[in-house]
């Protein structure tokens, strides 16, 4: 499933137009984004929790020289599943 048909979805069964759900889900990315790049996490019970994740750096090769290079360290986003979305996986 795409944005917009997750924005047709929400305004299907939320009785919106499909431009009034199209901007719900764009705030609710938005808020998640800026919460999660202000390095907060975003639980939302049932579903799941994003999380900032901090990356060590390490030494890596180059694919074509063979050559070793550093890998500078990194934040990367992290998303753990709820229960509730395990359990619907699940089944």
């Amino acid at each position: 499933m795409r944005k917009p048909e997750l924005a047709a979805a929400i305004a299907e069964r939320a009785d919106l137009s499909k431009d009034k759900a199209s901007q719900v889900l764009n705030v609710i990315l938005d808020e998640i984004t800026g919460s999660v790049s202000d390095g907060k996490d975003v639980s939302l019970i049932g579903f799941g929790t994003f999380t900032v994740r901090e990356r060590a750096a390490r030494t890596g090769k180059n694919p074509q020289t063979g050559e070793s290079l550093t890998i500078p360290a990194s934040k990367t986003v992290a998303f753990k599943p709820g229960k509730g979305l395990k359990d619907a996986v699940a089944k």
